[in-house]
């Protein structure tokens, strides 16, 4: 009876235990960007040749009209 009582209370410990491990939260971040930013980001990245100016123009034109 005793070792039943004990193991029972060792069980309830690890129980309570336990479940607090794992208790985070979770945070979510959205990089929110204007078009604004989006174009000079462009911009910049064509004026310093990262990009052909048909590249550039395509980008643009994707950029603008999902406005």
């Amino acid at each position: 009876m005793k070792l039943a009582l004990k193991s029972l209370l060792v069980v309830a410990f690890l129980g309570a235990s336990l479940s607090a491990c794992g208790n985070s939260t979770t945070e979510n971040t959205v990089a929110a960007t204007t078009v604004g930013d989006e174009l000079a980001a462009l911009e910049k990245a064509y004026a310093d040749g990262l990009l052909s100016e048909k590249e550039y123009k395509d980008q643009r034109e994707k950029i603008l009209d999902r406005k």
